[in-house]
């Protein structure tokens, strides 16, 4: 698989703040990667510095191999980190039609990008008139006029109306068909979740996971159980290497399996040890408590 960007060792210091520690993660070509972190977790400083607008203070990157310079590869790159910024008494195919110029580009790519992210009917509209979702898909298709291999995006769908916020969604679905590669910073679960194929999550600069969102999520899951005796339950549980972190929480222990157990497994250990359940109900995480239980220690 080809490779598409490399990030070793990243870090970004502001004065005593460090915005991004340690960073590293390789973004392979065909594939959605979502940077999952809460506000000032250091995503948008990342696509800064591999994106040459923010000064890196140590560690590196490189774009397809090292095979070319950050300036030429970023000539390959798609890229929409700030909001929306057009001329807005200029209409949707003008505005278009002089970034082909500034981008050296063909104009009648014009054309087939304003089809993508369908507003070729709203072609000859003035940018003022268009709603932020409209204005955030013609700044999508002004990416990809270069017809790039990588589209970068921060925050896509931020303040964007239920509406909008799904046709964003499914927009980067159908890019990511054509076989663009895409990498987007969110900080919505469901939205990785729902548009991602690869997740790093970071949380105050430090990178806490990176890999399929699929094999994140494709845990053995965990049981909600209760009895009379929830401390010998609590120490019982504790004591054997198939379940992972044991707790309390409110009237129910949580077990996370380590290993694949079923119900009826479990009711009967426990049962040999003498402990006789109320309730067991065995649950999937979702990637929201993937993500809470790695974020848990780095309050």
């Amino acid at each position: 698989m080809n490779t598409i960007l490399t990030i070793n060792n990243l870090t970004k210091k502001f004065g005593r703040l460090t915005a991004v520690n340690n960073l590293s993660f390789t973004i392979e070509k065909g594939n959605v990667y979502g940077i999952l972190g809460p506000n000032g977790s250091g995503k948008s400083t990342t696509l800064g510095i591999v994106l040459n607008v923010v000064n890196k203070t140590s560690g590196d990157f490189q774009w397809f191999n090292g095979e070319e310079s950050t300036n030429n590869a970023l000539k390959k790159v798609g890229a929409i980190i700030e909001r929306p910024n057009f001329y807005p008494y200029m209409t949707a195919a003008a505005n278009l039609n002089l970034v082909c110029k500034i981008k050296g580009v063909p104009a009648n790519k014009v054309e087939e990008k304003l089809r993508l992210v369908e507003l070729w009917d709203r072609r000859d509209d003035k940018f003022k008139t268009f709603s932020l979702g409209m204005k955030q898909r013609l700044a999508i298709a002004s990416a990809l006029l270069n017809d790039p291999e990588i589209l970068i995006l921060d925050e896509p769908t931020n303040g964007l109306d239920p509406q909008g916020i799904h046709q964003i969604r499914e927009l980067i679905k159908q890019i990511a068909q054509t076989g663009t590669t895409i990498l987007l910073a969110s900080h919505l679960l469901d939205e990785v979740e729902k548009v991602c194929s690869h997740v790093v999550i970071m949380r105050k600069g430090v990178k806490l996971y990176s890999g399929r969102v699929d094999e994140m999520i494709a845990s053995f899951g965990f049981f909600e159980l209760k009895s009379e005796n929830q401390e010998l339950l609590l120490t019982t549980l504790k004591e054997n290497p198939a379940f992972g972190n044991v707790s309390h929480q409110n009237d129910y222990i949580k077990v996370i399996l380590n290993e694949d157990v079923t119900a009826t497994e479990m009711n009967k250990f426990l049962f040999e040890k003498g402990i006789i359940l109320s309730h067991l109900v065995k649950r999937k995480e979702s990637l929201e408590e993937q993500f809470l239980q790695l974020t848990a220690n780095q309050q």
